[in-house]
């Protein structure tokens, strides 16, 4: 499969906090000249089968997948698990487990907001979710712009629900090694999504790549929304450093809120080696 491909392998469904079903994602992606997707929903598994039958439907290759909370270096990071079992005993108990601690986070963010005047937030997130196990920010967000404390997300994390700001709880997540293991030992490959967006220091993010690539993980997402062409080319060179094939994902949520659109994304640069050829006996 070539460079070019038009892959999208990080979207989210309402099962996480995405907006769409996964019916509707199949479909959105096929409109839009998706040739290989995956849906990659938060700490979850539940609408893989649904996926996968709505991108046969749609006549759309498919790759299963999950996008993992881990906890490294004091922040959150997002390790993607493309192409592995969704049924496999380790992943489903280490995600389910993962999920565990989102209410008390969610209550404990909901305090920290009446704190400063704003009520019912925790009420409120929950209208915005499909399935109470995975309640988060972006709930919140969207609850804060139903309500006219903010004109739309962007603004809510510039003033609300970030480190610094009121809202904001940090939680434990997974670690590197379980996240890795879970998605390897189910027969997957691990990427490090967008990191670009991780407020590292330059010794912080390379003992990152560093860990991950010693503990098995295999890929990077280059291409994604969150990044800039200067960005990308950083990572390019991160995927040549540490023999990290590369990947490309929109991150989408929501028509309505989501920087870029499924298959929308500039292509890979054409000297990398894309995820996807590592895991093409995997493809629905």
């Amino acid at each position: 499969m070539s460079h070019l491909l038009n892959a999208d392998l990080h979207s989210h469904s309402l099962v996480s906090d995405g907006t769409l079903t996964p019916e509707a994602l199949a479909r959105r992606a096929r409109e839009r000249g998706v040739e290989l997707w995956a849906l990659t929903d938060h700490d979850e598994l539940a609408g893989q089968a649904r996926a996968i039958e709505a991108a046969r439907q749609e006549g759309l290759p498919y790759l299963t997948g999950t996008e993992i909370s881990v906890s490294f270096a004091g922040q959150t990071v997002h390790i993607v698990g493309l192409g592995m079992d969704p049924d496999h005993p380790a992943l489903v108990e280490g995600l389910r487990a993962t999920r565990g601690g989102r209410e008390v986070r969610a209550r404990a963010m909901a305090a920290d907001l009446q704190r400063v005047g704003i009520e019912g937030a925790f009420e409120g997130a929950l209208r915005h979710v499909d399935n109470p196990e995975l309640i988060s920010r972006t709930h919140f967000a969207r609850h804060l712009v139903e309500t006219g404390v903010c004109s739309d997300t962007h603004e809510v994390f510039r003033r609300f629900l970030v480190e610094g700001k009121p809202g904001y709880v940090p939680h434990r997540w997974a670690s590197l090694r379980d996240a890795v293991g879970w998605i390897t030992g189910a027969g997957g490959v691990a990427v490090i999504a967008h990191p670009a967006r991780y407020r590292f220091t330059a010794n912080e993010e390379y003992a990152l790549f560093s860990e991950f690539s010693q503990l098995g993980g295999q890929a990077v997402e280059v291409v994604t929304a969150a990044h800039s062409a200067p960005e990308a080319a950083r990572y390019a060179d991160f995927c040549r450093e540490f023999g990290l094939a590369a990947s490309r994902g929109s991150d989408f949520h929501c028509p309505q809120e989501s920087r870029v659109d499924l298959g929308q994304l500039p292509d890979l640069p054409g000297e990398l080696t894309p995820v996807w050829t590592l895991l093409e006996s995997r493809i629905h």
